[in-house]
């Protein structure tokens, strides 16, 4: 058998892939599980979604390939629905390409613009997907350990100057997974700026720009002036519509940046299921009228995980956005430990937070997507749990 590549091996183990085996095997040992691991909510997609796929599943045309171009009328869809949100205009054409999850996107713009020598600035925890793509370039990570000392920001004035000057690419997540932080946008025109000074391409990843509360309103980074210089924004339908299954994405930027990324997927795909994408745009005529209630679901869930939790002891706060809560372990109880046993002895399934880079050791994530009973329950579980630990 040949040998792997040294890039295959610079990958690092993705606890995520590995799960859904090991659900397997505690379900047929007949254990109770809750899964709170990935950001995968237990909720129908609009019901005009689905109906859309089924309609044009029927059509032959839909079944054949997309190519880069996919359904133009998906791309119009996706551009109305950016001007509408963030008042901001991009051509469907030149200006946009659609993706097969905004995943894939993110991983193969790295191949467009690193190679040995090169440098991502990667925030840790993170979004695997920005190390992965950073690994198989070729390319060196620079893992900015984001913690409460800088509100889970990435502080681009601590970035050394040896590691600055060899840096091509940026990624920021704001709604950040896992953290469920959000970036003021007073910040974000700092790392626009300094993106700028620096010839740095900012990749942003907006997946949870609708999964917010209280009264929250992601922005997009293009609502920052000169970010369309410098900035490419990734969009996903997946948690606003519950469409994680459907692969349907999307990214936007400057011409310059969007030809880049099409001419990287020419070589890899032959784009999405066009009858998926006929579905995304009855995703987007239904925006105003479904989604205030299913984010009134999300809001439910985690006002019981919160609670939930800070009666079982844990120090939680009450996020802003996205499906999750990072949650602080006590000093000398090692993430990756606590998440084995509490999936090995309490049946309920949470992420070790080194599964997303050593910055995330001492913190563990819980996916508040399934009801506030169950929430209720694997928390009084990891609270058994806990108090065993702790003695």
């Amino acid at each position: 058998m040949p040998t792997h590549s040294d890039r295959f091996n610079s990958l690092p183990v993705y606890m995520l892939a590995a799960i859904p085996q090991k659900k397997r095997d505690l379900l047929a040992k007949g254990v109770d599980v809750i899964d709170l691991g990935a950001g995968d909510a237990d909720l129908a997609p609009p019901p005009r979604a689905v109906a859309a796929l089924a309609e044009a599943a029927r059509n032959p045309a839909m079944s054949r390939y997309g190519f880069g171009l996919g359904l133009p009328a998906f791309r119009e869809a996706a551009s109305a629905w950016m001007e509408k949100r963030f008042g901001q205009k991009f051509d469907p054409i030149t200006e946009m390409v659609p993706l097969i999850g905004s995943k894939e996107g993110i991983a193969h713009l790295a191949l467009a613009y690193l190679q040995p020598g090169d440098v991502a600035i990667i925030p840790d925890p993170g979004y695997l997907s920005y190390l992965g793509g950073t690994l198989l370039s070729n390319a060196e990570p620079y893992m900015y350990p984001i913690t409460p000392r800088t509100n889970f920001l990435v502080n681009v004035d601590e970035i050394p100057e040896d590691v600055r000057a060899r840096t091509k690419i940026l990624y920021l997540n704001y709604p950040n997974n896992p953290t469920a932080a959000i970036a003021p946008l007073d910040y974000l025109k700092k790392v626009v700026d300094w993106c700028a000074r620096h010839d740095i391409l900012l990749v942003y990843d907006n997946a949870y720009s609708e999964m917010t509360f209280d009264g929250y309103v992601a922005p997009s980074i293009f609502e920052v002036d000169g970010a369309r210089d410098v900035a490419i924004e990734f969009h996903s339908l997946s948690k606003t519509y519950n469409m994680t299954g459907w692969r349907l994405g999307w990214a936007v930027g400057a011409p310059k940046y969007i030809t880049t990324l099409a001419k990287v997927k020419s070589f890899v795909d032959t784009g999405q299921f066009m009858a998926s994408q006929a579905a995304g745009i009855a995703a987007f005529e239904s925006h105003a009228e479904w989604l205030p209630g299913n984010l009134k679901i999300f809001q439910e869930r985690r006002d019981a995980a919160v609670a939930a939790f800070r009666n079982e002891g844990f120090t939680v706060e009450s996020p802003k956005a996205s499906m999750y809560l990072w949650v602080p372990l006590p000093a000398g109880i090692g993430s990756v430990e606590f998440h084995e046993r509490l999936m090995n002895e309490e049946g309920v399934i949470a992420l070790a937070g080194k599964s997303l880079g050593a910055g995330g050791e001492g913190f563990f994530r819980v996916s508040f997507i399934t009801s506030p009973e169950r929430l209720t329950e694997a928390a009084r579980r990891a609270g058994a749990l806990l108090r065993r630990m702790t003695g």
